[in-house]
């Protein structure tokens, strides 16, 4: 018997026990008052416990749960997306993993015949047709949802918190074989307990509590890995995705939540590096090279263990990415690995200037450089949501993503923007299908991103593209004497085009997710919606929290309003520069002073008018704005 089976089984008899405690107390409480907090060895026994604390009760999906409201299990309603999304992708895995060994999933919702599996060898389509000829009672097995399946994924999910998306997985997604709700807070694995009991899943679920980490360590042998992992941590993922890459199975799905944004958006590079091992730049296009650094990460954890990673589908949602890969072992495919990433050491030889603006280029990476989706599991998992639309809250934002996803470019890393072309060259912002049309017409592909409202996806190159905006340029001209000569616009601009762009609209310039107005990007849906704290053992309401942070952290930036006396003693300790060339005429009333030997603070620089005078001063050359030597580089 394995180690994961023997832990999973011996705490099942640990409830009824604490049940029974319960209600030995509830029992006990109705005959005497309660007697003083009993504590041996810093721990309070059975027969006491402390009193309730507020709670608050959720229902999403098919699960309601319940959880406190100070801030002690963290719990965010924005991401119902993350979670339906994930119900979603999981549904359509088990399909594909049950589907090999003859077991077919029901989905409530979907018509028996409408779904069936798919992803077969060669075999097991010959058994699959085998099958057909077997008598009603001999038919392929069936998985139904809130059902132990033996031949069923074993799922874990690392950071369970209030344990709402594992009671999800028990009641919306068929084919489990157990799902281990993990979580190092014993308040949390005391909470999740109590829905996982209110929702009749506990022959499902088993809520465990141990550092996510040495759990995952401790499944690394084959036959006690998990077929499916969810990690969905405050912050990064990093710390657990070297223990992850190991404790899935050959061929498992791997799911990871990044909420540290600001890092992968390139605000902190070095501090990007150590987590992940890239230098993340701050592009219009950092979304995508966020996704593609996160899957550079685990592939590059998954090689240290001759496994590789195949990424099935990645979004950039709101606050956060997340990411679904499948994990297979095979040192040939590790091999590879090393020609399908690229690094600023092995990247295209380039010279030390952009040849089209003149600025200097940004190194970033090394980061993913091959597709970042499956487009056929993701057309798979599309189809299920369309014709099953009110299996999920969120529906129609997973359809309107996923229909964008299947229109990128598979072959195209990061994207340029509508409004970064234009600033860079300081003219009028073009139409998207103006934009479109033009690349199409010059024979070039293009496409949306999902990540980005304005991206162009796009395989023209830099000197294409630059010779669209001059073109586009002229339409809209800019007033060429107000361009420094060192700036980027100034330099593009002054060379003439050699592609004759035309900006006439095409009917295949507007995509199809574009005409069917489908969502992408859900409204707000409560407010200050976001990030929420980390949870504190003990703490207060999260909206407690937050309104302390705003008070505490208002007007910090800001510098505090200066004394006029203190203004005024200041500013005559600079000379009237219209003293010195004798055209003041104000005298005494002068803010500045009149003194020949007036001093100067060291290291202030200061030019402002007297009250009663005003002056013209000519503007000095501009400071060289940023230039685009690639896409999603400022």
């Amino acid at each position: 018997m394995s180690l994961a089976r023997t832990i999973l089984w011996l705490s099942r008899p640990l409830r009824p026990a604490h049940s029974l405690c319960r209600a030995q107390f509830m029992e006990r409480k109705a005959q005497k008052p309660p007697s003083p907090p009993a504590m041996e060895n810093g721990t309070r026994s059975c027969e006491e416990r402390p009193p309730a604390d507020p709670v608050a009760t959720v229902t999403e999906g098919a699960a309601k749960i319940v959880f406190p409201s100070a801030n002690e299990v963290f719990y965010n309603p924005v991401q119902e997306f993350n979670r339906d999304l994930t119900c979603a992708v999981i549904t359509e895995f088990a399909r594909i993993h049950l589907g090999a060994k003859g077991i077919q999933i029901k989905v409530p919702g979907e018509k028996d015949s409408e779904k069936i599996a798919v992803d077969l060898s060669d075999q097991e389509e010959e058994i699959a047709g085998k099958n057909e000829n077997l008598a009603p009672g001999d038919w392929p097995r069936t998985a139904a949802v809130g059902e132990i399946c033996e031949e069923g994924l074993r799922v874990l999910e690392g950071l369970a918190a209030s344990g709402l998306r594992s009671i999800r997985f028990a009641l919306e997604v068929p084919g489990l074989q157990s799902v281990v709700a993990n979580d190092a807070s014993a308040r949390a694995v005391e909470l999740m307990h109590r829905n996982v009991e209110l929702n009749g899943v506990a022959h499902l679920v088993q809520p465990n509590q141990a550092d996510a980490r040495m759990l995952m360590y401790q499944h690394q042998k084959a036959p006690e890995r998990f077929d499916v992992i969810d990690l969905d941590p405050y912050g990064s993922p990093a710390p657990f995705l070297d223990a992850a890459v190991q404790a899935v199975s050959d061929g498992g799905l791997l799911c990871v939540t990044c909420t540290d944004m600001a890092v992968l958006a390139g605000n902190s590079g070095e501090t990007c590096y150590s987590k992940y091992g890239a230098m993340a730049l701050k592009s219009r296009a950092c979304h995508e090279m966020a996704l593609r650094i996160v899957l550079h990460s685990l592939d590059l954890h998954a090689n240290c263990y001759q496994r590789y990673i195949v990424p099935l589908l990645s979004i950039s949602a709101d606050f956060y990415i997340r990411v679904f890969v499948r994990v297979f072992t095979g040192q040939a495919k590790v091999k590879s690995s090393a020609r399908i990433k690229f690094s600023a050491a092995c990247g295209p030889p380039v010279t030390p200037e952009c040849e089209h603006c003149g600025q200097r280029h940004q190194l970033g990476g090394p980061m993913w450089a091959e597709p970042i989706h499956d487009l056929d599991f993701v057309g798979r998992v599309l189809d299920a949501v369309t014709t099953n639309p009110g299996r999920f809250h969120t529906s129609t934002r997973i359809q309107g993503v996923l229909s964008v996803v299947t229109e990128e470019l598979p072959d195209v890393p990061l994207y340029y923007t509508l409004d970064q072309l234009s600033s860079t060259i300081h003219c009028n912002t073009p139409r998207l299908l103006q934009l479109r049309s033009a690349l199409l017409h010059a024979g070039f592909r293009v496409s949306l991103s999902h990540a980005c409202k304005n991206a162009v996806k796009t395989d023209a190159p830099p000197e294409a593209l630059w010779d669209i905006m001059r073109c586009w340029e002229k339409e809209c001209p800019v007033k060429r004497e107000r361009l420094s000569e060192s700036s980027p616009a100034f330099r593009i601009l002054a060379v003439e085009p050699r592609l004759k762009a035309n900006f006439n609209i095409r009917e295949d310039a507007n995509p199809s997710s574009r005409q069917r107005g489908l969502k992408r990007f859900q409204a707000n849906p409560e407010a200050n919606w976001g990030p929420r704290p980390r949870a504190r053992p003990g703490g207060k309401a999260a909206s407690e929290d937050l309104a302390g942070r705003r008070r505490l952290l208002q007007n910090k930036r800001k510098e505090p309003a200066e004394d006029p006396a203190q203004r005024a003693a200041r500013l005559k300790t600079f000379p009237c520069k219209r003293f010195k060339e004798g055209t003041c005429q104000l005298g005494d009333q002068c803010c500045y002073s009149h003194s020949p030997a007036a001093p100067v603070a060291s290291g202030d620089i200061l030019i402002e008018e007297c009250p009663e005078t005003t002056t013209k001063i000519s503007p000095g050359p501009k400071a060289a704005d940023g230039g685009i030597p690639g896409p999603g580089v400022d």
